[in-house]
């Protein structure tokens, strides 16, 4: 997954963020379940975007930005996201972290080199 920051719309959406530490090994079939998730994301009613980082000790957040609640209850119980994520919460994850949150003002700033 290439990191960029998503392109998001004036507040207020919402914000899930997810926290993780990864259980060591099977870093390839991560890799390609992460992205396989931010496709189907990418295709369901109310997905904004998404922003992810993981560091070499293998503690990762990724933030996906949503519409509304309605939304981001729909994606939980999207049957692909729920299997995979049953199935990394078994095998990829020492600890995870879960928040939703409501995005209420959002501002920046980039280089302009």
């Amino acid at each position: 997954m290439t990191a960029s920051f998503a392109d998001l719309p004036k507040p207020h959406y919402y914000a899930v963020i997810f926290s993780s530490q990864r259980s060591p090994g099977d870093d390839a079939a991560y890799a390609e379940a992460a992205q396989r998730m931010v496709e189907l994301a990418a295709q369901q009613r109310g997905f904004l975007g998404v922003e992810s980082a993981r560091g070499s000790d293998g503690f990762g957040i990724t933030v996906s930005y949503w519409r509304d609640e309605a939304a981001i209850a729909a994606w939980k119980r999207q049957a692909d996201h729920a299997a995979t994520r049953a199935y990394g919460r078994e095998h990829w994850y020492d600890h995870f972290e879960l928040r939703v949150a409501k995005v209420e003002r959002a501002y920046g700033s980039k280089s302009k080199a």
